[in-house]
C-alpha cells in the first residue's frame, strides 16, 4: 500500500509521466486549486496595501488642518493679516492686574504680552484652570487657543496656565524660598 501511495503523491507533484496510470480524480480536482490561490493572495496583498496608502494618506491630509502650533503674541499680532479668522494657539505671560471676570454673560479678559507687544483676550467660559491666577509680581505663562477677531481681540476657546511654582519635596519648600502652608520645614 505505501509504494501506491508513493506513485500517487510523486504523479501529482508531476514527478512521474501520468502516461502509465491516470491520476486519480481527487488529486486532479485538487491540482489546479493550488495555483489560483497565489493570485488570490497576491490580489488580498495589493488590496492591503491600497488600503494602507489611502489610510496614511487620510491622515497626512486630515490631520494637516487639525494641526495647531502655539505661536509667541509678537509673532501673531506681526502676521495678523494672514491669521485672522483661522484657528492658533497663543503663548504669552499675563499681564499683571488686567485678569476681569464678567458675571453676565459669564467671561474672562485679560491681556497677554510678549517681549514687544500685547493682546487683548476674551474667554466666554465661567472656569478658568486654578493655576490661572492674577500674581501682581507677574510671571504667569498662558497658552490660549482660539481665533484672532478682525478688531485685533483674541476669542479664546481654551486657555491653559503653566504652573509657575517649582516644589521642592526633599525642603518642602517653593522655588522662592517659602515653605508650602501646611508642611514643617526640616
Amino acid at each position: 500500500m505505501a509504494p501506491k501511495l508513493d506513485e500517487d503523491l510523486a504523479r501529482a507533484a508531476g514527478l512521474l509521466d501520468s502516461e502509465k496510470e491516470e491520476a486519480p480524480a481527487v488529486v486532479t480536482a485538487t491540482a489546479p486549486l493550488v495555483r489560483p490561490a497565489k493570485s488570490k493572495n497576491l490580489g488580498l496583498l495589493a488590496t492591503l496595501l491600497v488600503m494602507a496608502g489611502a489610510l496614511v494618506a487620510l491622515f497626512v491630509v486630515g490631520f494637516k488642518e487639525a494641526a495647531i502650533y502655539a505661536t509667541p503674541v509678537d509673532q501673531l499680532l506681526a502676521s495678523r493679516a494672514q491669521l485672522t479668522g483661522k484657528k492658533v494657539r497663543v503663548e504669552g505671560e499675563l499681564v499683571p492686574g488686567t485678569l476681569e471676570k464678567r458675571d453676565q454673560p459669564c467671561e474672562y479678559r485679560f491681556r497677554v504680552h510678549g517681549p514687544k507687544s500685547e493682546m487683548l483676550v476674551r474667554y466666554p467660559q465661567c472656569v478658568v484652570p486654578d493655576t490661572f491666577r492674577d500674581v501682581p509680581g507677574g510671571g504667569v505663562q498662558v497658552t490660549v487657543e482660539g481665533a484672532l477677531g478682525t478688531s485685533g481681540d483674541f476669542e479664546a476657546t481654551l486657555v491653559m496656565a503653566k504652573c509657575t511654582s517649582k516644589y521642592d519635596p526633599s525642603t518642602h519648600t517653593m522655588d522662592n524660598g517659602q515653605a508650602k502652608p501646611g508642611l514643617p520645614m526640616n
